[in-house]
């Protein structure tokens, strides 16, 4: 699809554009995104609004390093619900994700092989018969 080109932009967000984003969602509320780029006259689609709204501008989002608390309801919501980030996260979704992948996958497994008790297996050896 090389020289397709819808005619939006792509890459870093202005700062005027982050405040359009804004006042249109504070005017028609979250929600609609298919509508958002044309009420907020912005040169873009609508899926980069969707995400720069959820991940950067939506005010009540928590920044900076996850707590213990956050770090166990995690790990207590991801053996519950899965892979299912949307409904773990009290930050973005996209954040929990990551530190998930990152940080306790590979916690979460070598627990699991801590906590089973080790079984030797005894082989049986099947020869040949002439």
């Amino acid at each position: 699809m090389e020289g397709y080109d819808l005619g939006v932009r792509k890459g870093a967000w202005t700062r005027e554009e982050d405040d359009l984003l804004r006042q249109c969602i504070e005017n028609q509320g979250e929600g609609k995104w298919h509508q958002v780029p044309y009420k907020a006259r912005l040169n873009r689609c609508r899926k980069s609004c969707k995400l720069r709204w959820l991940n950067y501008l939506k005010p009540n989002i928590k920044r900076g390093e996850f707590a213990e608390d956050e770090v166990d309801l995690i790990i207590r919501l991801h053996k519950l619900l899965g892979n299912r980030w949307s409904l773990i996260a009290r930050r973005t979704a996209n954040d929990v994700k990551n530190y998930w992948n990152t940080r306790l996958w590979m916690d979460s497994r070598l627990k699991k092989v801590k906590d089973k008790p080790q079984e030797t297996i005894k082989t049986i050896v099947i020869r040949p018969q002439p």
